[in-house]
């Protein structure tokens, strides 16, 4: 009775394994493709699928990647961001990418994907990149990449991109999501809607009231 039970035991966290794997990315297509149907107004995970008769060529693709992008804001950086919301024809298949353009000494600030892992390889310039793993080791790890040096970011670990040099950089990165998500360290903290009380932060950072409250009226 007790090796049944454990047998048991057993084959239940295999599965339980086995189906947390299984959820741990975008669902997996049952089709060629699922075009995303942007006028449906079902709600479902991801989009629903356009009428195979009324899928255009135009469905899968997009056109000028190679525009170098504004970066004259605080950060100095520009993400540009293909997902299933600009190509439909990413719908299902679990990828994205992003093109990120960095003004001399920008910043892409700390951020996570909830959704996705990033790999990202840089096309013009040099990058000084890294993550934190998780608590309680709260490790940095970094790394300085040139022109044609790949980095992976590891799903939902803080991770940024800064450009050391004085001309612009490029690096273009790719996403194991068709919607992998942002959540900017620092907008969402401090500027959030409505504020997280000062009480709350001022303990969580260990500084006092005043400087939280001029952080947050930054954003």
């Amino acid at each position: 009775m007790a090796s049944d039970l454990s047998l048991l035991l057993v084959v239940a966290l295999v599965v339980a394994l086995s189906f947390s794997q299984a959820l741990a990315r975008d669902p997996g297509a049952l089709q060629d493709f699922c075009v995303a149907d942007s006028m449906s107004k079902v709600i479902v995970n991801g989009f629903t699928c356009k009428n195979p008769e009324l899928v255009k060529v135009d469905d899968f693709f997009l056109s000028g990647l190679n525009v170098p992008r504004s970066t004259m804001n605080k950060v100095g950086s520009n993400v540009t961001l293909i997902n299933a919301n600009i190509i439909p024809g990413l719908n299902t298949l679990g990828i994205s990418m992003a093109r990120v353009d960095y003004a001399p000494r920008g910043l892409n600030p700390p951020h996570i994907h909830p959704r996705a892992t990033e790999l990202q390889t840089v096309l013009e310039g040099s990058l000084y990149v890294g993550f934190i793993t998780s608590n309680p080791e709260n490790k940095l790890v970094t790394k300085v990449l040139n022109k044609g040096d790949v980095f992976v970011f590891p799903q939902g670990l803080i991770h940024f991109q800064f450009n050391l040099g004085r001309t612009r950089a490029l690096a273009m990165s790719f996403l194991s999501s068709q919607n992998p998500g942002v959540i900017t360290i620092a907008n969402t903290v401090f500027g959030s809607k409505p504020d997280i009380s000062d009480d709350i932060l001022s303990k969580a950072f260990q500084v006092d009231k005043k400087t939280i409250d001029w952080i947050q009226s930054q954003f």
